[in-house]
């Protein structure tokens, strides 16, 4: 961790307001030996425990899963957050984020168990639990002798977390609580050993945390399993409370904190989620390559085709903007996680402060990647035709468990809105200085613009100026709306959600360019040529989003001459002075996809 201090890091969400060099961005590329051999033994464990009995995990076999979580457990895969002192590996967040990935691939069905275990099961006792209540449960969830459940969503209660109608209630002589209510969708509830349930106490304003042992004698039963669209073997069910009587030691954090805890425990799980789905992604393109180098049609290969290069291209550069954009992240958060150790905090304290630093990152990234990964099954299964919506090839079951990635861990339009009133509130705060370049782009718009013919010689000069620019979309527009709609922004939903696909679209794009950048100052330019490529596809079609959005934002809350300023502005920041030949970039990627037969970034 000593490198970690010498460099200021990003606060969450500066990214917007400061520039970031390419030598401060971790990359895949960066893994140390240990990750190395930690990535090495994952995928190995996919391989030969997971992938092989496809069949299996889709006829709804939860027994598999259960098996196969044990194995994990026997392998140390359950604990590589959880510190040693309580059984687990003490890794730091990119090797958890590394483990995620790289375990997820196999079936959605395993990869929900493993999620909900290793995240919202077991992570809010590590961070929230009193000593004692983690040195109860953790070991043995660390090494998977007991499973962990999260018990919050209700049937009336989804989105809106903190409106649940579970009660808990104390008893005469303070020893315990009665737990009383319904919850739904709870992941892991047909093996769970232990569940974190959420219920209110009285008339608080928010609720509560338990920690509850399964037991069905005390008050729990269970519905039956859920019939899924996907995730077909992830043991999915109800689970009833009726007088279940929980030791008042077995609180989690204060009364009252659960909504914080829940919250918290989400802005995890949607970085992992985002993890989640990278490995999904870079298989479904060796599937789509592999199938579309062998099958010919009009006695040519349809790799050959440039209908197919296009979903081959477009494939490869997400899922490779994924990766870069969730590991420059992960960084962020295992050093901000370090400094704060270094600062005195307890690992809980500064594992919950650096997570939460970073909540802004790990929404965009939750929906970007989550919808990367459902666009790429869904051209996989159009590559294969009408095989690709037979049970008999990989695309239909991984369509249908990518499906689910765009709801769970607080639905896509929940983390749009999140993402930017996260900003704004920051902004409030003082963390991020959004007024002062906001002011700057207002007063440049009324500027003279400069027709200079900048020198873009250099890699990505260009690249990087249009990123600024972009920049530049997203404070004019925000900047505006804010001032127009002050604290009521909240209730103009398809404002934030437009501008959030501006803010996410700044991001990927950033973190994609940067990382290319970095690996071709270390290996060349004529090694990364193809990396290259897909940096400056993934920009134009954020160039292209942004546009768009930014039109739509626009022309729906500004009117007369401040209007048609914005829209020379937004056209002035869009516009390329060298455009990308984008046929050109598409064939370059998908030929060497094609050459090699699989993702090979």
């Amino acid at each position: 961790m000593e490198t970690t201090q010498e460099k200021e890091i990003l606060r969450g969400g500066q990214f917007l307001v400061k520039e970031t060099k390419c030598e401060d961005v971790f990359t895949p590329e960066d893994f140390s030996e240990e990750q190395n051999m930690m990535k090495e033994a994952v995928m190995e464990f996919n391989d030969r425990e997971i992938i092989p009995h496809k069949p299996r995990f889709e006829a709804k076999d939860f027994a598999l899963t259960e098996e196969c979580m044990v194995k994990a457990g026997e392998l140390g895969f359950l604990g590589v957050s959880v510190p040693e002192a309580y059984g687990g590996l003490g890794m730091g967040f990119v090797s958890t984020a590394l483990t995620c990935d790289y375990i997820s691939s196999g079936t959605g069905s395993f990869s929900t168990a493993f999620g909900a275990h290793t995240g919202i099961g077991t992570m809010p006792i590590t961070l929230y639990g009193t000593e004692s209540q983690k040195q109860k449960y953790v070991p043995k969830l660390a090494s998977g002798e007991w499973f962990g459940a999260y018990c919050l969503t209700e049937p009336g209660a989804g989105s809106d977390a903190n409106s649940g109608k579970t009660t808990a209630e104390l008893s005469a002589d303070g020893k315990t609580y009665k737990i009383n209510g319904q919850k739904m969708w709870i992941s892991n509830a047909g093996f769970c050993s232990v569940m974190i349930v959420f219920a209110r106490i009285e008339d608080d304003k928010n609720i509560t945390g338990f920690i509850v042992e399964n037991d069905a004698a005390n008050g729990i039963t269970m519905g039956e399993e859920e019939h899924k669209l996907g995730i077909r073997a992830s043991s999915t069910r109800q689970v009833f409370f009726s007088d279940c009587v929980v030791p008042v030691e077995n609180m989690l954090a204060g009364r009252g904190e659960g909504f914080k805890i829940a919250m918290n425990a989400l802005n995890v799980g949607r970085i992992k989620l985002a993890a989640a789905c990278l490995d999904s992604q870079r298989r479904i393109v060796t599937y789509g390559v592999q199938y579309a180098n062998e099958r010919k049609q009009f006695k040519t290969r349809i790799s050959d085709f440039g209908a197919i290069k296009i979903k081959l291209a477009q494939m490869t550069t997400n899922a490779y903007a994924g990766e870069s954009a969730t590991y420059r992240a992960s960084k962020n958060i295992e050093d901000r996680i370090a400094m704060r150790e270094v600062a005195g905090n307890t690992h809980q304290e500064a594992e919950l402060k650096g997570v939460e630093e970073y909540a802004i990152e790990c929404s965009i990234l939750k929906v970007a990647v989550s919808e990367d990964v459902q666009n790429c099954a869904d051209e996989g299964i159009q590559i294969f035709g009408g095989m690709g919506f037979s049970e008999e090839t990989p695309m239909e079951s991984a369509w249908r468990d990518a499906r689910i990635a765009r709801i769970y861990e607080g639905t896509n339009e929940i983390n749009r809105m999140l993402s930017v009133g996260m900003l704004v509130k920051k902004a409030m705060k003082g963390h991020v200085d959004l007024l002062g370049p906001a002011t700057a782009v207002a007063n440049e718009l009324m500027g003279i613009p400069s027709f200079e013919t900048p020198d873009y010689s250099e890699l990505f000069s260009e690249e990087k100026a249009m990123i600024g620019r972009l920049k530049k979309v997203f404070l004019m527009v925000a900047g505006a709306a804010v001032q127009k709609f002050g604290p009521e922004l909240e209730e103009h939903q398809q404002l934030l959600i437009a501008a959030a696909d501006i803010l996410i679209e700044i991001y990927m794009a950033e973190s994609t360019i940067l990382r290319t950048e970095k690996n071709a100052k270390r290996f060349g330019e004529k090694e990364q040529a193809v990396q290259i490529a897909m940096s400056k596809l993934y920009l134009y079609n954020a160039v292209s989003i942004v546009e768009g959005k930014g039109k739509e934002s626009i022309i729906s809350f500004a009117e007369g001459d401040e209007q048609r300023m914005m829209l020379m502005g937004l056209k002035r920041f869009t516009k390329y002075t060298n455009y990308p030949d984008i046929v050109d970039l598409r064939n370059e990627i998908a030929e060497k996809v094609k050459a090699e037969n699989k993702y090979c970034f």
